[in-house]
């Protein structure tokens, strides 16, 4: 019987010492996300995009009016967005030697088209893919509920007519681009 017994704790000391022992420690992990939201030129990656120069050289540019090539944005959102557009001022503003400068209204004469469109949202109206729409002064919805994402592109045509009405010069306005959350 001792030896029974001897046998057996020389087995429990040998189970104690080959037994596995453990110990936890748990974290929490918190991702505080925020919403946001950027857009910008693909051109430049950045808020300001290149210079748009529309040069009228001839009789048929004043007569058919100037297009610009594509200018591709890229919206960058966590939610769903949409854009608008709108020009800074009412009126172009005027370089040139004519005194007083002329006052050419933005409105009358310079559109847009959405030429290219990967945002998922849709083209708002009176934008379209097909034809152009007047930029004015007051904000105006491009596209409606875009898709979040991190390459949400789209991309704008520019075309100016201004006739024969305005002497010779640089006529000036800034074209603002305003990506909103939903």
């Amino acid at each position: 019987m001792k030896k029974i017994i001897a046998i057996a704790a020389i087995l429990t000391s040998t189970y104690a010492a080959n037994a596995q022992v453990s110990s936890t420690a748990t974290q929490t992990v918190n991702l505080n996300l925020s919403n946001a939201i950027e857009i910008t030129f693909t051109g430049s990656s950045s808020a300001t995009g290149a210079a748009v120069n529309l040069a009228f050289n001839t009789v048929n540019d004043y007569a058919n009016g100037v297009t610009s090539a594509a200018q591709e944005l890229k919206v960058r959102s966590n939610k769903n967005f949409t854009v608008a557009i709108k020009a800074n001022s009412t009126n172009f503003s005027y370089t040139g030697t004519t005194s007083p400068a002329p006052i050419m209204p933005v409105a009358s004469v310079l559109d847009v088209m959405v030429s290219a469109n990967g945002t998922g949202g849709t083209i708002a109206s009176p934008f379209s893919s097909t034809a152009y729409a007047d930029v004015t002064a007051s904000n105006q919805n491009l596209i409606s509920n875009g898709s979040r994402g991190g390459n949400q592109t789209f991309s704008v045509k520019y075309q100016a007519t201004p006739g024969f009405s305005y002497p010779a010069g640089t006529y000036t306005t800034d074209v603002v681009y305003t990506a909103t959350q939903l």
